[in-house]
């Protein structure tokens, strides 16, 4: 098993050390522990190890997947107590005692999870047409939320609410790097870089949104959609309302912007303007 550029550097992006082998397996699905001394990763063969950052050796192997599919999600409990996986084959998924390795709770659902901020509960989606919200001690099915496309990426905010629930086809990073801008299916999340949470609310849509961009103050997000039209957010308005304005970034210069507001068969640019005229 290798573990590729597992560690680098967030200034430089390079690589610190080689990289980490045990045996020849792949790896398919990676999650640090919340104290970020152990990493668990999961294998084409249905196995998963938990490496110690510090040696970067392996000091657990749990095995318990069928082997049919590989473990392509992780995630750990808040407290770091317990990690759940999920294989793509057998629709199980399972959680463990990281003391004692342990599989300690199986639960009948797809692939894709994650563990709610508290670790109360368990969100788990997939290869099925919807989401559901478990009981993570016991198992037992709080919540079903009915969804005619795949669910293949999760995410918790601090209150509890999921963020994503499908592919995330685009992000947009502010030019002074405080936050983040991520669309998926039907919606359009911000992130505060500070604290890594989301910015609620999210802004939902009824297309598959695209390629965010977002413009140089910060301001407004330009989002190209499924169905051939380009769409304006006023972000300024969602960070003010979230108390969050010394997110945007400073300029010192006038900058001009295109405002394009087109459908499937135009292409034409509709309007050359001032950022201040178009949206103040």
């Amino acid at each position: 098993m290798f573990m590729e550029r597992l560690i680098s550097t967030i200034k430089s992006g390079t690589q610190i050390g080689e990289d980490w082998q045990d045996g020849n397996d792949d790896v398919w699905s990676i999650a640090l522990s919340p104290s970020g001394k152990t990493i668990a990763s999961g294998s084409r063969n249905g196995n998963i190890r938990l490496w110690d950052v510090g040696t970067r050796k392996v000091i657990a192997t749990w095995l318990g997947h069928s082997g049919v599919g590989e473990v392509c999600a992780l995630s750990w409990s808040g407290n770091g107590e317990r990690v759940a996986s999920g294989e793509f084959m057998d629709a199980i998924a399972r959680i463990w005692d990281v003391n004692s390795g342990k599989n300690i709770l199986t639960i009948k659902t797809s692939h894709g999870m994650v563990y709610s901020p508290d670790s109360s509960k368990l969100a788990t989606g997939g290869d099925i047409a919807n989401l559901k919200i478990w009981d993570a001690k016991t198992g037992e099915l709080l919540k079903t939320f009915d969804n005619d496309k795949l669910v293949w990426k999760l995410a918790w905010t601090s209150e509890a609410y999921l963020c994503h629930s499908h592919h995330v086809y685009g992000i947009s990073l502010s030019q002074n790097n405080r936050f983040l801008a991520t669309v998926s299916y039907d919606a359009l999340c911000l992130w505060n870089l500070d604290t890594y949470l989301s910015i609620r609310p999210s802004l939902q849509h009824e297309n598959i949104l695209y390629s965010p961009a977002l413009s140089p103050d910060g301001k407004v997000l330009v989002i190209g959609c499924d169905n051939g039209d380009v769409y304006t957010w006023d972000i300024h308005a969602t960070l003010q309302k979230a108390g969050l304005e010394d997110l945007f970034p400073i300029l010192d210069v006038n900058l001009m912007v295109v405002h394009r507001v087109a459908g499937p068969h135009n292409n034409d640019i509709h309007y050359h303007g001032n950022l201040h005229a178009m949206f103040h």
